[in-house]
C-alpha cells in the first residue's frame, strides 16, 4: 500500500484551465498521449494551484474569454501560478496574456507579456495576392531563441494556426518563435517559466506533440 501511495505521489499533474471557452478535450488527450501523468481539466482554483504544470488554452472571442477569466478570478490566478512552474498558453490563451487586444472594440487582457493583439485586416496582401483572414492552416515557425521547448523540433518547422488577430510583442527579446502571414508576428513568447504559442500544438502532429512532450519534461528554467 505504501508503495502505491508513493507511486501516485510521484505522478506529476498538469492542470488544463477550463473557463468555459472551447473544447479542451483535444488538448488534454494530446497531453496524455505524450505521457503527461495526471491531466486535470479543471476550473477549481485549488487544483490549479496544486498542479505541477499549468496549460491555459482558449478559443473564441477575446471579450467573452476575458469576461469569464475575470469573473472566475483567473486573471490573478494565472499571474500567480505562472511564476513558479511551467506554464503554457495556447492560441487565445496566449493572446489573453498580452496587455490589450483590438478585438471586439478593444479589450484589456491579463498583461503578463507586454504587447498588443492586432487584427490582420481585411485587405491583407502579399506579392499581389490577397490573403484570407483568418489565417488558417500550416505555417512555418522560425526559432529566434534556443529554448527547451524547441528540443528536437527543426527550425522553420510547420505548425497549425487558426487566428484573425496576431501578436505584436512589446519586448522583442521575449519572442522565441516568429511567424509570417502578410506581416511578421510573434508565434511563441517566453519569459521565465511562461511559454505561450499562437498555434495549436494539439493539432500540429509530430512537431506539436514534441512541443507538448518537451513541456511535460521541462523544469521551467532556460
Amino acid at each position: 500500500m505504501a508503495t502505491e501511495i508513493q507511486t501516485r505521489a510521484d505522478v506529476q499533474t498538469v492542470a488544463v484551465i477550463d473557463y468555459g471557452m472551447g473544447n479542451l478535450h483535444s488538448v488534454a488527450k494530446a497531453l496524455e498521449h505524450v505521457g503527461a501523468g495526471r491531466v486535470l481539466v479543471t476550473s477549481d482554483a485549488q487544483v490549479i494551484r496544486e498542479a505541477d504544470r499549468v496549460v491555459f488554452p482558449g478559443v473564441g472571442a477575446i471579450r467573452d474569454c476575458m469576461a469569464e477569466i475575470k469573473r472566475l478570478g483567473f486573471d490573478s490566478l494565472v499571474r500567480e501560478v505562472s511564476q513558479d512552474r511551467p506554464f503554457l498558453g495556447i492560441c487565445v490563451g496566449m493572446q489573453a496574456l498580452l496587455d490589450h487586444s483590438e478585438e471586439n472594440g478593444g479589450v484589456d487582457c491579463i498583461g503578463l507579456f507586454p504587447g498588443k493583439v492586432r487584427f490582420f485586416g481585411k485587405d491583407l496582401v502579399e506579392d499581389g495576392e490577397h490573403l484570407k483572414v483568418p489565417h488558417m492552416g500550416w505555417n512555418e515557425v522560425v526559432q529566434s531563441v534556443q529554448h527547451p521547448l524547441w528540443h528536437e523540433i527543426p527550425d522553420q518547422g510547420r505548425f497549425y494556426f487558426v487566428h484573425s488577430y496576431y501578436i505584436e510583442a512589446g519586448k522583442p527579446q521575449q519572442v522565441v518563435g516568429g511567424g509570417h502571414y502578410g506581416k511578421d508576428f510573434a508565434a511563441a513568447l517566453a519569459d521565465g517559466s511562461r511559454f505561450a504559442v499562437q498555434f495549436h500544438p494539439e493539432k500540429s502532429h509530430t512537431h506539436g506533440l514534441q512541443l507538448l512532450q518537451n513541456f511535460v519534461a521541462w523544469d521551467g528554467r532556460w
